[in-house]
């Protein structure tokens, strides 16, 4: 039938072509075909000469060929299948390509192709022969293409029998029969000829090919240096789908030999783990205690060589950085046989934990993390508790240090796999907490802020939040895993140890609960979240005197009291932990939360109180049980009075937000909140500011229940959001993020009530220090961070942020009283270093010169009978004199750096506090950009950008004004919304204008003139206005009479609005002037470009002043921008729809004059600036040339074709191309052809002169220039003659040359004698020239210079 006819088409031809080929005849495949198409290569003949078969793109369609050994054995091939189209054979090229898309339709092209009926028996044989060809390609990339196809072709052909396709497959590639240079590729050929036999599906319903492929595999093993272990794999992976049955009856026998060897690689005990786990019933006991010797794999002789196989295995990974794929079936095993305690206590700690070699060390850490999942309850606890967590914990602390390898990151991706996918309680608490317990000297080693903690269930969360109170409470050192390092092992222990353990243990722990708060994607409720605050603050300001079941707190007794830095750095972390809580997103989903409004605001709860209520109410219980409850440090009779009375204006402000919901309302209750819960850190400045609160409160109360005609001055008293804005700026001062934050979440609320004192608050701290500018605060903040020392710019109060330096800190605690008296040394080296660096000073040379005298009469009149001795007190004296004195000057210095270093300081503050401030300044530009106060703020910002530009600044400087000036340019210029009602500020914001334009001349720098005219620009579009905004009633009449006096802008369509287009002329006109007229003004041409381009009505009003300076411009530059700016103003549309015919033909005139004038006053243009400047008239030309076209006007531009042919006969203009180009692109608008340029091959005016320089340079000449002058000085005369060019350079020279050179002379001399008979013969050349020439490289060649001199002489003769 048809399937016996294709299984022979498939099997007969492609053998029988093959059957009579020598071992070492290997013709190229199509694979090396094509790689070496690709690359260029021609490909090599084969051993009988015999050509290779092309069959890729640009081989010939008629593809019959026909070689020598077909023609002997009589097999020549089908003429039919060789000339197919080029669709068939192009399959084949997608399939090696490098994409993996191309290759996949490259395959399914074939296969589609080979499934039509009309599909042919030789197609499918082609197919077959180069697909196994392609399995050895040299393209290690198209390997596996060729052997996916090849997969698919036998998965839905059947027919095709494996067992001809392997037979080819092994004589194609066989091993034993290859070129050296060759085995890599055929080794490869065998493994994915397997491959895509095992992918076929069909290799396990033949079990005879499934014997021959393992036995292939088997020998493929052989070739490690090749192939590595990927035989070994992939042998696994076909036992991995083989039933038990096939292998018992068939693989088994062949096996065993390998499974006999499990203990002599790794790459055998995988092999024999697998069989294990895939057929137990196979591997019987007695059949392993035939194959090892003993029945189970954990046995005592066994461990030693299991220790050495895993070591190698550790190796072989290291790069990789997994875990060795054998080490997860030998746990499998192990489990099975029950023997997992003594595999990890034998063989895991004892034996490869002990060896201390990294490999080994990092194999124990994978274990530990890779078996969490297949591990029950007392074995986690086993394994979470014994040494291998010890040695993990060492590792942590010790991979802190830079350049490190840090396993953590990993350990942490078992953890989180681990609680993501473990379902148990239990397992999930023990893990846990066991990770929790590994600690040194009382820190755990693990992050406070953990992301696995995420993973946990809420009953696990909650067990855990209580195990870490528990802990707190009563804190059990014995039941954690504590271990040190060695130089703590190595230091004396101090007496105090276990307290300090407890204390940073308890540290921890109020971190990790604060994280969990702060980890939004952890799944906690609000009774979680308001337990952990509590908690946190009843430990923080408070302690239990008796029990009370109202309070949950005071339950537990503390095992071992809290010290007061404890409690100190607890109130810090409650602080911290308030600042999440104010940011906290709803939680829950409760009917309650999904009622209101979806828009929620952060840092409430679900019932809409604020967090920080919750807390001021748990807060005030404790207070009231004053028999329970102590505070810690007791509140004054004022304090408590002060906390009476914010919880009354709380209450009062939520029953009025309840009726209207105002955000003045919540910013006080917040700010109300906030200073109050401070009343137990900072009781005294707490109080202040709540009085100032208050009277804030009552005087905005007052001002809405009656309206005043006479405002409030400043003189008798402020208003209360300006007391306000003071408090915030108080707040800005201190290193809190709490307090940041909060002043900007209140500050957003009381935008709206901003006045323009309020502002100037905020304005006044950016004033330079001359000025008297908001420095107190500043110097609060300088007070703060001096009691504070560990400040850190992100978050001060968050203890979580600091544990990793606080453990780092504590760590090196042991070896601290070293270390000091390094640091000691360190100080005095390094005021020697100063006193050594800095000059001395002539008081002190004065002074030294006093004491050094002193001594010496003091030697001279102490003399005595013992003159010895007198010198002696003389010295000693002296020593002390002069050591008191240099230890003077050595603290003169220290207080000079002291007062550097302290000046350097100030500095930094005052610019953190001043970009904290400025944050307010983006607040309220984002929030209230239609309020009349921004125009309050350009002057103040663009005097920033000045102040800071023209110091030499710092890192902290530079990004304090790069906020600023984006500040400045994105939030204030390009605003979408600006202040509409300015009918009656608009004369103040003219004179804005004027000022700012006067500042930007003023600059030395165009940066700051840029910012300044982009401040023009801005007051420019409030005062024009939208022009869909209706005009004002009021300013109507006057723009009726600005359209009246102005012609120019009658055709407008936009509305002027408030701008007095008059008034606004008159400023740009002087900024144009002061740009054309002064050398080194700040503007800058781009600016005008774009005025014109934003506001195009200031081009007619620019127009004529602009056309005047293109050649009044005090320089090439200004000329040249003037030209740009007519140009961009006569390209504008609404310019030309305000002329009538003969304005725009008047106007045009004008220019062309002016451009006329212009060239005609060109004579040279040698410099950078001309060229600038005939490349903007040309391009002003240009556009004139096509403004005349499109409008159809009555003038003539050719009336500029004189000046500019004039233009172009010019010396230095054709240097330029760019200039050229548009040259000859106005040229030939104008009628003109540009000259096709021809190609010069020599100088044609001095053929011979030309020869005798660009032909036979000699190598290793050296120009004049760079020779020695005075090398041998009696040849100076007759170098200069030649130099010169002089004829009669043929005086006597003392040189003589040497034979071989007189040889090389006389043969230069015939040929170029040759060389000019033939060019006499052509009459190109004079007798004269000849002749010249050759005299002067005669006398070149007698003095020793050779032919290079007597070329130059010919060019100086020639001229």
């Amino acid at each position: 039938g048809p399937g016996d006819n294709s299984m022979a088409a498939a099997s007969g031809a492609p053998i029988s072509m093959e059957a009579g080929a020598e071992p070492e005849a290997r013709t190229e495949t199509g694979a090396e075909s094509e790689a070496r198409t690709e690359t260029g290569e021609e490909p090599e003949p084969g051993p009988e000469g015999t050509a290779s078969l092309q069959c890729g793109p640009g081989a010939n369609t008629s593809l019959g060929i026909k070689t020598k050994r077909n023609r002997k054995q009589g097999l020549e091939p089908k003429s039919h299948l060789l000339q197919q189209n080029r669709q068939f054979l192009d399959f084949f090229w997608d399939i090696a390509k490098p994409e993996q898309n191309v290759r996949l339709r490259g395959i399914k092209g074939l296969l589609d192709y080979l499934k039509r009926p009309e599909s042919q028996d030789d197609e499918l044989r082609y197919t077959i022969k180069r697909l196994i060809d392609g399995l050895a390609a040299t393209r290690e990339i198209a390997r596996p293409g060729f052997s996916l196809a090849l997969a698919q072709l036998l998965q839905y052909n059947e027919d095709i029998p494996l067992q001809t396709v392997l037979e080819q497959i092994k004589m194609k590639h066989d091993v034993t029969r290859t070129k050296k240079q060759l085995i890599r590729n055929a080794a490869f050929g065998n493994l994915f000829g397997v491959l895509a036999l095992s992918q076929s599906g069909r290799l396990l319903k033949e079990p005879n090919i499934l014997l021959q492929s393992i036995q292939l595999l088997q020998q493929l093993s052989h070739f490690k240096q090749h192939l590595s272990n990927l035989p070994r794999k992939t042998i696994v992976d076909i036992l991995s789908e083989t039933p038990e049955a096939v292998f018992e009856e068939i693989l088994f026998e062949a096996m065993k030999a390998d499974l006999s060897s499990a203990f002599s690689n790794p790459e055998q005990l995988h092999l024999l783990l697998v069989v294990l786990q895939r057929f137990p019933k196979v591997l019987k006991p007695k059949t392993l205690k035939k194959l090892l010797g003993s029945t189970t794999i954990m046995t005592p002789e066994n461990i030693p060589k299991l220790i050495e196989v895993l070591k190698l295995a550790a190796k072989a990974v290291k790069k990789d950085q997994i875990l060795p794929p054998l080490a997860l079936n030998l746990v499998d095993i192990v489990l099975k046989e029950g023997t997992f305690e003594t595999f990890w206590k034998e063989l895991v700690e004892d034996g490869l934990l002990k060896h201390q070699t990294g490999p080994s060390c990092y194999l124990c850490y994978r274990l530990l993390g890779a078996t969490l999942p297949l591990l029950t309850l007392p074995q986690l606890n086993l394994v979470l508790t014994g040494e291998v967590m010890r040695h993990f914990g060492n590792h942590v602390l010790s991979a802190q240090l830079p350049d490190r390898f840090k396993f953590a990151p990993e350990m942490e991706k078992y953890i989180g796999s681990f609680l993501e996918n473990v379902q148990d309680a239990e397992k999930q608490l023990a893990v846990i907490t066991k990770f929790t317990c590994l600690i040194n000297q009382g820190y755990p080693v693990i992050p406070s802020y953990w992301k696995v903690v995420r993973h946990l269930q809420p009953s696990v969360l909650l067990n855990y939040v209580s195990w870490l109170k528990s802990m707190f409470i009563s804190p059990n050192l014995g039941a954690c895993i504590e271990f040190n390092t060695k130089r703590q092992n190595e230091s004396k222990k101090r007496a105090g140890l276990p307290r300090y353990a407890v204390m940073r243990l308890r540290m921890w722990i109020v971190a990790r609960l604060s994280s969990i708060v702060d980890n939004n994607q952890v799944k906690k409720e609000e009774d979680l979240v308001m337990d952990i605050a509590r908690f946190i603050f009843f430990h923080a300001f408070f302690e239990a005197e008796h029990q009370t079941p109202d309070i949950p707190e005071t339950e537990a007794t503390l095992s071992v009291p809290l010290d007061q830095s404890t409690r100190d750095a607890i109130a810090n972390s409650f602080f911290g932990l308030l600042n999440h809580l104010n940011s906290l997103p709803p939680l829950g989903d409760s009917t309650e939360s999904a009622g209101r409004s979806e828009k929620r605001m952060l840092g409430f709860t679900a019932d809409g109180n604020l967090w920080i209520f919750c807390v001021v109410r748990y807060a005030n219980a404790l207070l009231s049980a004053k028999q329970s409850v102590r505070v810690v440090k007791p509140l004054t009779q004022g304090q408590r009075e002060a906390w009476d009375r914010m919880l009354k204006s709380v209450e009062d402000l939520q029953k009025k937000s309840k009726k209207s919901q105002l955000l003045e309302t919540s910013a006080f209750q917040l700010l109300f909140l906030l200073v109050g819960i401070h009343l137990f850190k900072n009781g005294d400045d707490s109080m202040m500011l709540l009085s100032d609160l208050h009277e804030c409160l009552q005087k905005s109360l007052l001002k809405k229940r009656k309206k005043r005609s006479k405002p409030v001055t400043d003189e008798e008293e402020p208003e209360w959001v300006e007391v306000v804005v003071e408090i915030l700026l108080s707040f800005l001062s201190q290193p809190s993020r709490l307090m940041r934050q909060v002043s900007k979440s209140v500050f957003v609320r009381i935008c709206p009530h901003m006045t323009k004192a309020a502002l100037q608050l905020i304005l006044d701290v950016f004033k330079p220090e001359s000025e008297g500018g908001e420095e107190s605060a500043v110097i609060v903040t300088e007070e703060l961070d001096g009691m504070n020392v560990d400040k850190q710019p992100p978050g001060d109060e968050m203890e979580g942020e600091s544990d990793s330096d606080e453990s780092e800190e504590e760590e090196g605690d042991d070896a601290d009283d070293e270390e000091d008296d390094e640091d000691d040394d360190d100080e005095i080296g390094s005021e020697e270093e100063v006193g050594e660096e800095e000059a001395v000073d002539d008081d002190f040379r004065m002074e030294l010169m006093k004491v050094l005298q002193t001594g010496h009469a003091i030697s001279k009149e102490g003399v005595s009978s013992d003159e010895d001795e007198a010198d002696d007190e003389a010295m000693m004296a002296l020593d002390k004199n002069i050591s008191a004195l240099f230890a003077e000057r050595r603290k003169r210095l220290q207080a000079k750096k002291d007062q550097t270093a302290k000046l350097r300081k100030e500095k930094a503050l005052r610019t953190d506090f001043k970009m904290k401030v400025l944050d307010l300044i983006e607040v309220f530009l984002a929030k209230q950009p239609e309020s009349p106060l921004v125009f309050d703020i350009i002057e103040p910002l663009i005097a920033i950008i000045e102040e800071t530009l023209s110091s030499h600044s710092d890192q902290q400087a530079q990004d304090f004004l790069r906020k600023t000036a984006d500040i400045f340019k994105n939030q204030l210029c390009k605003a979408k919304r600006y202040c509409r009602d300015i009918s009656e500020m608009k004369e103040d914001l003219h004179k804005l204008m004027e000022r700012l334009l006067s500042r930007a001349c003023k600059q030395s720098d165009s940066t700051v003139s840029l910012y300044c005219f982009s401040g023009m620009l801005y007051l420019f579009r409030v005062l024009k206005g939208s022009p869909t905004e209706p005009a004002a009633a009021s300013t109507a009449k006057e723009e009726d009479e600005q359209e009246l006096s102005l012609q120019t802008v009658t055709g407008q369509v936009d509305s002027l609005g408030s701008l007095d287009i008059v008034r606004v002329t008159e400023i740009y006109k002087e900024a144009l002037s002061l740009f054309m007229t002064k050398r080194n003004c700040s503007l800058t041409g781009p600016m005008f470009i774009d005025l014109f381009s934003r506001f195009p009505v200031m081009c007619c009003q620019l127009l004529q002043p602009a056309i005047k300076y293109i050649t009044d411009g005090v320089r090439q530059h200004q000329q040249g921008q003037a030209c740009s700016l007519v140009l961009k103003a006569l390209q504008t549309r609404e310019v030309r729809e305000t002329w009538t015919d003969t304005e725009g033909e008047k106007i045009i005139n004008q220019v062309i004059n002016q451009i006329k004038q212009y060239l005609q006053s060109v004579t040279k243009i040698k410099l950078k600036v001309d060229q600038e400047k005939v490349m903007k008239c040309l391009e002003l030309i240009a556009g004139l040339i096509k403004i005349v076209d499109q409008q159809k006007l009555n003038v003539s531009v050719s009336q500029l074709a004189p000046s500019l042919q004039k233009l172009g006969q010019l010396e230095e203009f054709g240097k330029a191309s760019h200039v050229d180009d548009v040259y000859w692109h106005v040229m030939k608008r104008l009628g003109f052809k540009r000259p096709k340029k021809e190609k010069v091959e020599a100088q044609v005016q001095s053929p011979v002169a030309g020869e005798g320089v660009l032909k036979k340079k000699k190598k290793g000449f050296l120009p004049e220039t760079k020779k020695r002058k005075n090398w041998k000085k009696n040849k100076g005369p007759a170098q200069e003659n030649v130099q010169e060019g002089k004829e009669n350079s043929l005086e006597k020279s003392e040189t003589v040359p040497k034979a071989a050179e007189i040889g090389q002379e006389k043969k230069r001399n015939r040929r170029k004698r040759k060389r000019n008979r033939e060019r006499l013969a052509t009459g190109k050349p004079g007798p004269e020239s000849g002749g010249l020439v050759k005299k002067a490289k005669t006398n070149a060649a007698e003095m020793g210079h050779g032919d290079k001199a007597g070329k130059r002489v010919t060019v100086k003769h020639e001229k």
